[in-house]
């Protein structure tokens, strides 16, 4: 398969991706599926790990994949592959910018699952009862959270989505970095002559 056709397929895959992360962040602003004062939303929440690094992050290196298929750049120095490999070498540094971006979410979405969510508990406070991922194992403990009503399962749930689809876009992204490495080498079409 040519370099260009695999940069578009996994193009083409990290778009439901990106747009799941985007909305399972918006999610998150709605713990337990309620709408609830700022200060009562994880801080996690508010680092826009979906949003930004999932999300708008990932529309650069999925936009300059897509058009990696159809590139038809004129050439340099008499070799017509020269403009394709350039193209293939771009696409390893927006790789890396799909790999910061999903590294930021899945970091946060780590972070977040290890310290739980912010809940109002007994005495009416509201603060982050559990420490050190405690309540993954002990569903006991997730009585701890009163108000909002089904906040442990919901941040659980999404962070574990984002945590999941962050990984697969970093995932995709370096694989398209040794795509893009290929093809700089060996032109769009690893065959030989760089054609399409």
């Amino acid at each position: 398969m040519c370099c260009g056709g695999c940069a578009k397929c996994l193009g083409i895959t990290l778009i439901p991706l990106t747009l799941l992360c985007a909305l399972a962040n918006i999610l998150l602003f709605f713990p337990g599926g309620n709408v609830e004062p700022s200060d009562h939303i994880s801080d996690e929440v508010w680092y826009f790990g979906g949003i930004l690094g999932s999300g708008i992050l990932m529309v650069f290196p999925i936009l300059v994949f897509f058009g990696l298929k159809n590139n038809d750049c004129c050439g340099c120095c008499g070799n017509e592959s020269c403009g394709k490999r350039f193209a293939m070498f771009t696409s390893v540094i927006f790789a890396g910018v799909g790999v910061l971006g999903a590294g930021y979410s899945f970091v946060l979405s780590a972070v977040a699952l290890d310290r739980g969510p912010k809940c109002s508990v007994n005495n009416g406070n509201w603060t982050y009862p559990f420490k050190n991922g405690n309540y993954l194992g002990n569903y006991s403990l997730w009585d701890d959270c009163t108000s909002p009503e089904s906040v442990v399962p919901w941040n659980l749930t999404l962070f574990s989505l984002l945590l999941i689809m962050s990984g697969a876009q970093m995932v995709l992204c370096a694989i398209q970095a040794v795509n893009g490495l290929l093809g700089t080498l060996c032109g769009d079409c690893c065959g030989g002559d760089g054609a399409v």
